[in-house]
């Protein structure tokens, strides 16, 4: 078949990859979706109980209102999905889509000359600088496309599962139960789930959102005397949060705001900043103390033994905080959600067995380890940009989270976290979008690159659980430096008072200013 040519091509048909499209969309890209709907994890990757972790309104597209905003409650993954349709709709976006089109290889075909510490030209030459095979479900035989510009949206999570190694005859392979990720569980539909683990010894590996969130339908599964018990194999505690009001406050007042992001470090702050910002540190600390005080009082850590020794801020300087369910706790006092901490486990024919030489006896186990979403890339990605991919830290280097300075041709949506991924994402691809339409230009690469190094150090010294894309504790500069870049008005409030106060989101950039 004939290579068919068009100028963009994006991969992936999540959050991420339905707003490229609308940002792109008077050049009518192509979207490639391995399966048959849009959503990406959040529809192969939820179960019934998952909920978003934010509110509404901080999860909503800058022109797309949701239609109860107002609603206090966490939206479903299923609200999720239909809210991501109606944008989808609205937009008439769905008509770039092709469904059940996985792409199996990527093939570089500009210009490989490249001067690295130069300047970049247009994004769209108008001549092919990537191939891409495609392999639908209805035929074996591979489809190659040719594109001036490709956006990568395959997303950090799903698809492939981040599996534990284990020592000969430790793995699962000499368990007699069932094994299974949190990618296999999510594929069950509710009578599967609930057969699954009703009346079993589950063991739940994990201490996330997911794992908590499992833990929780483990116990709601075997409430009553012949119920038993789920218990959670927990190797790295984080800080959990049951609600978004902290001693009365909104969670946003601690680090959502100008105000509050002011007393942490930023990219390009100079010294009289850095000093300033070291000066406030104890104000920084005492913030996170007092988050710390109350889930103490709130929750029952000490009981359980789940109390982080780390602080409250590096959980969410590295986007790790979780919101527990209702009655997570409620099920762990009936006996119904059990603990075990520790560092190293495998195991054994009758369950798993732990570095204290206990044993716990399982019928289950469900690994709630994450997922290897740079696996994902690198399995497609061509050499030598492939191992460009890879970091010493474990993160991509992206220049504003979406272009590597080194991959010409080709941006990265998705992988970089913050408050709302929804609005990172948004406001990268309206930026990606005037970058495309050569409204502004790119930096050289040197000047990315410091750019990027500033930003990793900054992660790095905020906390130990750096090796994520992770701009929490300064996603408004990181809007703002945006804004800049376009052209925009980085202040985007009314007045002093809100612009210091209020926290930011989706619908403060629904214009440009």
């Amino acid at each position: 078949m004939a290579t068919v040519h068009s100028k963009i091509g994006i991969i992936g048909g999540g959050i991420s990859g339905i707003a490229a499209a609308k940002q792109l969309a008077k050049y009518e890209p192509i979207v490639f979706e391995a399966t048959d709907c849009i959503g990406g994890v959040w529809k192969h990757c939820s179960y019934r109980s998952t909920k978003l972790q934010t509110p509404r309104r901080d999860y909503e597209f800058s022109d797309f209102p949701w239609t109860q905003r107002d609603n206090t409650t966490f939206p479903t993954y299923q609200e999720i999905l239909d809210y991501l349709y109606s944008y989808a709709q609205h937009f008439d976006v769905l008509k770039f889509v092709k469904f059940n089109s996985k792409v199996v290889e990527i093939k570089f075909v500009g210009d490989r000359e490249m001067n690295i510490f130069g300047e970049y030209g247009s994004l769209l030459t108008g001549n092919p600088v990537w191939e891409v095979a495609l392999r639908t479900n209805e035929s074996e035989t591979l489809q190659w496309y040719a594109f001036d510009f490709l956006v990568m949206c395959t997303g950090k999570y799903g698809d492939i599962p981040n599996i534990p190694n284990f020592q000969q005859k430790k793995g699962p392979e000499v368990f007699k139960g069932q094994v299974l990720h949190t990618l296999d569980y999510s594929k069950l539909d509710q009578e599967a789930c609930t057969r699954l683990v009703k009346g079993k010894k589950v063991a739940v590996v994990g201490y996330k959102k997911s794992a908590i969130d499992l833990a929780v339908e483990c116990a709601e599964a075997n409430q009553g005397p012949e119920g038993q018990p789920c218990t959670m194999v927990v190797r790295t505690l984080h800080w959990t949060v049951p609600h978004y009001s902290i001693w009365g406050l909104p969670f946003y007042l601690f680090y959502s705001t100008r105000s509050s992001q002011f007393l942490h470090q930023r990219p390009n702050q100079g010294l009289l900043r850095s000093l300033l910002c070291h000066m406030l540190s104890p104000l920084r600390r005492a913030a996170s103390k007092l988050i710390e005080s109350y889930l103490e009082w709130k929750l029952p850590l000490e009981k359980y033994g789940l109390k982080p020794e780390h602080p409250f801020e590096e959980d969410y300087a590295s986007c790790q905080m979780a919101i527990l369910p209702e009655n997570f706790f409620t099920e762990a006092d009936k006996g119904k959600i059990l603990f075990k901490r520790t560092s190293k486990w495998w195991f054994w024919e009758g369950g798993v067995e732990f570095e204290d030489n206990t044993k716990l006896e399982a019928d289950v186990v469900i690994l709630a380890t994450g997922f290897d979403g740079k696996k994902k890339l690198k399995a497609i990605l061509p050499d030598p940009f492939r191992s460009l991919v890879e970091f010493p830290s474990g993160m991509i280097p992206l220049y504003r989270g979406t272009i590597h300075p080194l991959i010409p041709n080709m941006a990265f949506v998705g992988y970089l976290e913050s408050v709302s991924n929804l609005h990172s994402a948004e406001i990268r691809c309206i930026w990606l979008s005037r970058l495309v339409d050569d409204l502004f230009k790119l930096p050289s690469v040197e000047k990315m690159l410091e750019q990027i190094t500033q930003e990793m150090e900054i992660m790095k010294r905020t906390t130990r659980f750096y090796k994520r894309n992770c701009i929490s504790t300064f996603s408004i500069n990181h809007s703002d430096e945006i804004c800049q870049e376009m052209g925009w008005q980085f202040w985007r409030k009314t007045n002093w008072l809100a612009e210091a106060f209020s926290p930011y989101n989706s619908q403060d950039y629904a214009d440009a200013k």
